[in-house]
């Protein structure tokens, strides 16, 4: 499956909303950047507008990174593309606005990958993840993409609404034996980087999962993982991972 491929055997690269060290999270502006530094995908949280649009944003509040404030799903998309969500990083990137996933898609589908993650705590019955797989559907970004979530239940839901989605369980506290998905229910473990440990990585692939890694920026780490073998590493500084990836 393409989604899981790894160049020459090395990690790729996973810009988590972009090179959102160097522009503001989640923007356009943000994903340029990642690609021109060499990520080979972009991370994306998705939250769900007012109206039922998946729109790509970081925060389940608008205050830390728009000049807006309240929930992401108490506006509607039109009211939130008002919003300028890059002036908080600088002068120069105001007037960037917030994203739907159909915009990113539409966008970047013929040139990059995508690690969705789900909404934290979206009910069953909320029809999140319909929309999201909908979405991908209909741009046919199933086989480019990789959908994850802490919530087995949720993951549990795209793969009845498309088996062919590649899902992703997140691990960030305990031990990795409670961690694993059952047989059949994933593609991939994603840990945090300060829960992995080297015969971790072993394990997950022994269990015949990917293991794609967050949240790393430092160097030392970067390389660290590079010699563990892992399949991918989630960064908000893509240009500094990618030239380890391929010092090493």
């Amino acid at each position: 499956m393409e989604t899981m491929e790894r160049p020459a055997g090395k990690p790729i690269v996973i810009a988590r909303g972009g090179a959102s060290a160097e522009a503001p999270e989640h923007t356009i502006a943000a994903f340029e950047a990642a690609l021109a530094e060499g990520a080979d995908a972009l991370a994306l949280r998705v939250r769900v507008s007012k109206d039922g649009h998946p729109v790509v944003f970081g925060h389940a509040t608008l205050e830390r990174t728009t000049d807006g404030r309240g929930p992401v799903a108490s506006l509607t998309v039109r009211e939130l593309k008002r919003l300028d969500a890059g002036g908080w990083k600088g002068p120069r990137f105001g007037g960037q606005r917030i994203q739907t996933l159909q915009e990113v898609l539409e966008r970047f589908r013929d040139r990059t990958r995508f690690w969705i993650e789900l909404p934290d705590g979206a009910a069953a019955g909320s029809g999140t993840e319909e929309r999201i797989v909908s979405t991908l559907e209909i741009y046919e970004a199933v086989e480019r993409s990789l959908v994850q979530s802490a919530d087995r239940e949720a993951l549990g839901r795209v793969r009845a609404l498309n088996p062919a989605v590649p899902l992703g369980a997140l691990w960030s506290a305990g031990p990795l034996d409670a961690a694993l998905p059952a047989t059949g229910t994933a593609e991939a473990l994603c840990p945090a980087v300060e829960v992995l440990r080297a015969a971790d990585v072993e394990a997950i692939r022994a269990a015949g999962l990917g293991c794609y890694v967050w949240t790393v920026n430092e160097p030392a780490l970067a390389d660290r993982l590079v010699g563990w073998c892992v399949d991918g590493i989630v960064t908000d500084r893509p240009g500094l991972v990618r030239a380890r990836v391929g010092r090493l």
